[in-house]
């Protein structure tokens, strides 16, 4: 099963992998660099949209990021 810890920790550690600032990341989403460090610490999930622009940016698989390769696909929710 998929849970949204799994998520966020892919997101936290894509974004410091990525090299960029959390205020540079900001920019580049157009938000405040306060929901990078929220993003980080696994206090917030990104919208919809900056889930997709986040992606766009530090060229990430979604598929991977939202765990959806380690699903099994015939597991009943």
């Amino acid at each position: 099963m998929i849970n949204i810890q799994q998520i966020q920790s892919k997101i936290a550690d894509a974004i410091l992998r990525s090299g960029l600032t959390q205020t540079q990341l900001a920019k580049k989403l157009n938000i405040r660099q306060s929901n990078i460090s929220h993003y980080i610490k696994g206090n917030k999930i990104p919208s919809l949209d900056t889930f997709a622009n986040l992606c766009a940016i530090l060229d990430l698989d979604t598929n991977d990021i939202l765990c959806i390769s380690s699903f099994n696909k015939n597991e009943t929710i």
